[in-house]
């Protein structure tokens, strides 16, 4: 099974796909649903044991455990639940 991570990493280097039309959706307590989804375009590094996040001009590491699901171009590509789809 790909984990999070590694799907993560093919969206950002693979010429074939579009970073930006990535959305990562992230378990974020005290958050309607306690749920947020990021553009790409808000993802500014993808590191081993977490992702960062522009938010108000601070960079914000969200470690990966806390994904729920990654979607490109509106198609959920991976979700906790089923792991990649």
């Amino acid at each position: 099974m790909r984990t999070s991570h590694t799907l993560l990493l093919r969206l950002w280097h693979d010429p074939s796909f579009t970073f930006s039309l990535v959305e990562v959706t992230y378990c974020n307590r005290g958050a309607p649903g306690d749920e947020t989804t990021v553009a790409g375009t808000d993802i500014s590094g993808l590191l081993a044991e977490y992702f960062t996040i522009l938010r108000s001009g601070q960079e914000v590491c969200i470690p990966y455990h806390r994904l729920r699901r990654i979607c490109y171009q509106g198609r959920t590509l991976w979700s906790r639940e089923e792991g990649l789809i």
